[in-house]
């Protein structure tokens, strides 16, 4: 799938904009604060329903109005489609397929892209919560129901801390204790499901990790993937970088339900002490090795940027693997410029091959010379030279 056009309206520093696109590369040349990676941040929200670089849609709302709209037209084969959302500085969205009004939770499952930002090298050096999003949207990409399992899960969840919260001394009155019993109930269900969903999404997305990045780096720095899982964890053992990873892949959903019972039960006392949910989805990780060692702790900058940039490189190969929509749009904000020449030569050659790809650049000449024919310039929230 591919952007035929995006129309924007009070979107950031955009009054409007009109930008006809092909499939292939296109280059966004702009310096710092024209507004060119706000293009590509716009064509990420219709797939995600969010912005990699701010958590308000009010930021996204050009100053001085009350709502943006994004627009875009997509292709896929024969196929064409408009998909549109008006973001709201407050209140709900309003989104559109086709002309026809849906909720704005629906846009994802018309319209996939994987961006790379620097941002995104928290992936490797960040805290769980980053790595845990980074599966998850992945999964929802790929199965859009579990959205609606991972909400539910955190309703379920704050309501469980808010339980054990109210504890007093630790310990729950009859009526409390039989709440917890449900919620416990609930967590599991819910749970189980979320751990099943990410061992075997690590599964599938590890052998796409290895060849991104020896496609990339031209080493074999021995990239691993894999789950700390604190549902299957022994009770006594720390969940720390030394720890080895949790084998659970061949792990039915209710043998990981008996566990995850069996550890909730165990953390009981702790839990009423603490006030806080310590057992479930919510305190997993995903490990991060090169050369069988914690990339986290003993990656350098270089290799923890070449390490996230194959992270995104493997998921954009899993949903071209298993999208009914084919190709994501491939989006790479200011990446070239921390590369040296011999990987952005192999990130171009890495990349090429995509329905779409949309690249932002200070310096035009950070980008490999075969990749500058489409080359749009942006100045000051203005579309100044448009690729032929």
């Amino acid at each position: 799938m591919h952007v035929t056009r995006l129309q924007l309206q009070h979107f950031r520093n955009y009054a409007h904009a009109d930008l006809r696109l092909a499939p292939g590369v296109h280059v966004f040349e702009g310096a710092n604060g024209q507004g060119k990676t706000n293009l590509i941040e716009a064509i990420g929200y219709l797939a995600t329903l969010s912005s990699h670089r701010v958590s308000s849609d009010a930021a996204l709302v050009r100053a001085g109005e009350r709502s943006a709209i994004v627009r875009a037209e997509l292709a896929h084969g024969e196929r064409q489609l408009v998909i549109d959302v008006e973001i709201q500085r407050s209140g709900s969205n309003r989104a559109r397929i086709g002309g026809r009004q849906v909720r704005a939770r629906e846009l994802p499952r018309y319209f996939t892209t994987v961006l790379f930002a620097p941002e995104d090298l928290a992936l490797v050096r960040g805290e769980p919560a980053q790595r845990r999003d980074f599966l998850d949207s992945l999964l929802v990409t790929h199965s859009p129901r579990l959205g609606e399992t991972m909400q539910q899960y955190e309703r379920v969840l704050k309501q469980r801390n808010s339980l054990l919260k109210s504890a007093r001394g630790g310990r729950l009155d009859e009526a409390a204790a039989i709440t917890l019993e449900i919620f416990d109930e609930q967590l599991v269900a819910l749970g189980a499901v979320l751990v099943a969903e990410r061992l075997a999404l690590v599964e599938r997305l590890r052998p796409h990790l290895e060849r991104a990045y020896a496609a990339l780096v031209g080493a074999d720095h021995r990239p691993g993937i894999g789950m700390r899982v604190s549902s299957l964890a022994d009770a006594g053992r720390p969940m720390d970088d030394d720890a080895e990873d949790d084998d659970g892949a061949d792990l039915d959903r209710d043998a990981i339900a008996a566990r995850f019972a069996e550890r909730l039960a165990g953390a009981r006392a702790r839990e009423l002490d603490r006030g806080t949910t310590l057992i479930g989805p919510h305190r997993d990780d995903a490990v991060l090795r090169l050369n069988g060692l914690p990339a986290r702790l003993t990656a350098s900058h270089g290799e923890s940027w070449s390490f996230a940039l194959s992270l995104k490189l493997a998921a954009a190969e899993l949903v071209r693997a298993e999208s009914r929509t084919g190709d994501p749009v491939l989006i790479l904000d200011d990446v070239f410029a921390e590369l040296d020449a011999d990987r952005r030569r192999r990130l171009g050659d890495a990349i090429v091959g995509f329905e779409q790809v949309l690249i932002t650049c200070a310096v035009v000449g950070d980008i490999p010379e075969p990749m500058r024919e489409r080359t749009i310039r942006i100045r000051a929230g203005e579309i100044v030279e448009e690729a032929a």
